[in-house]
């Protein structure tokens, strides 16, 4: 899919991936609806990037997510790309995970981007196709110690987008999944952390330096226009878990 005028929203959008995620597709044309809890910096981005609007929301809400898409429509009359990229990390050994700080994370990382995908669904098979790209990650392929919650957050969300992908083919709505590496954002900072069993945060030794959030906005921008079911920041990643279409 060509991204030129097309009407996109975009999650997570007040930094990181999510912001360089919009600014790059605004320079390709797309009129790009920046969603996120931070009103005042969405208010403030929204005035740098040309025919984009802001919509403060707050993803584990349903009743915000509804009304994200509802503005959207008011204001641009449809909806053709949906990035699911809202989410936040969880770094806890399985002995420790906490389940209530788990609840939370899978509601944002998972049940807020279904959310998000079953409203908009019915929007773009009116439109007679669209796209939604969801954020996954590369731990989704790996087993790391204390990245249990988190990483099976983000193969729920990679397996449901694959089952979507199949089940809307008949509609024209490509479904993909985005397998970002280590990222330069502040995610890592805004990660929920337990103790590690030693009582020690433990972190494992990256093999490979942190990729930079435009790197993976084009990416993503690659997915939009490839409509591959699967992007991964780094083709090594691929042989981790491939998935064969």
């Amino acid at each position: 899919m060509n991204v030129q005028d097309k009407i996109v929203i975009v999650t997570g959008a007040s930094s990181g991936i999510g912001l360089a995620t919009a600014k790059l597709l605004a320079e390709h044309g797309a009129k790009v609806v920046l969603v996120s809890r931070s009103k005042e910096k969405l208010e403030k981005l929204s005035k740098e990037i040309p025919l984009s609007i802001a919509i403060d929301a707050d993803m584990t809400k349903i009743s915000d997510i509804k009304r994200v898409v509802e503005q959207t429509q008011e204001h641009f009359g449809r909806i053709d790309i949906l990035i699911n990229n809202a989410g936040q990390g969880y770094d806890a050994p399985i002995e420790k995970t906490n389940i209530d700080t788990f609840h939370y994370i899978f509601d944002l990382d998972v049940v807020g981007p279904l959310a998000a995908m079953q409203q908009v669904i019915p929007i773009m098979r009116k439109l007679g196709g669209g796209a939604i790209i969801n954020i996954s990650s590369g731990t989704a392929l790996m087993y790391l110690p204390n990245m249990g919650a988190y990483s099976a957050s983000k193969r729920a969300l990679a397996n449901i987008s694959l089952t979507a992908r199949e089940e809307l083919k008949k509609d024209n709505i490509i479904i993909s999944v985005v397998y970002p590496y280590i990222t330069l954002t502040d995610f890592e900072n805004n990660t929920i952390k337990e103790p590690a069993n030693n009582g020690e945060e433990q972190a494992g030794n990256a093999p490979f330096p942190p990729d930079s959030a435009e790197l993976v906005a084009h990416k993503i921008l690659d997915g939009i226009e490839s409509e591959a079911a699967e992007i991964f920041a780094h083709d090594w990643m691929k042989k981790m878990g491939r998935r064969e279409d």
